[in-house]
């Protein structure tokens, strides 16, 4: 791996951690409150669907089998995912919005949290993926 993709991935993945931080506070400022973390969510979830977009784009247009790792994949596909979206997504802070509800004695919430973004996150990069593959 060159020093200059290494840059561009750390740049590329502080312009999503940018991105990030302006959808949530858009997202936040629509949505008002801790009822439920919704900036997070939405995030999560849009992420993991251009993920599976990239990376299914970027086996298909290789020829790569789904067992390629990134140092198999083009290097854009690695500065979109690995960097951009790297930053973008932000498994942590679902994890800890979690456990602030169940804190906050939101039960339900955080369940529907933490499992919502799970299911709707391995979803949405599976449409992503075969969208990616198809389009390739």
């Amino acid at each position: 791996m060159s020093l200059l993709l290494l840059v561009v991935i750390g740049a590329a993945g502080g312009l999503g951690a940018v991105c990030r931080y302006g959808l949530g506070t858009l997202i936040r400022a629509r949505f008002p409150g801790r009822a439920f973390p919704w900036s997070t969510a939405v995030i999560n979830v849009s992420g993991s669907l251009l993920l599976g977009l990239v990376v299914g784009l970027a086996l298909g247009s290789a020829g790569l089998s789904s067992a390629a790792t990134a140092e198999d994949q083009p290097g854009w596909a690695v500065i979109a995912g690995t960097g951009f979206l790297g930053g973008y997504t932000t498994f942590s802070t679902a994890s800890v919005e979690a456990v602030q509800l169940v804190r906050d004695g939101r039960w339900g919430r955080a369940a529907a949290s933490a499992a919502g973004v799970l299911v709707t996150g391995t979803a949405a990069a599976a449409v992503g993926l075969w969208l990616g593959a198809a389009v390739a």
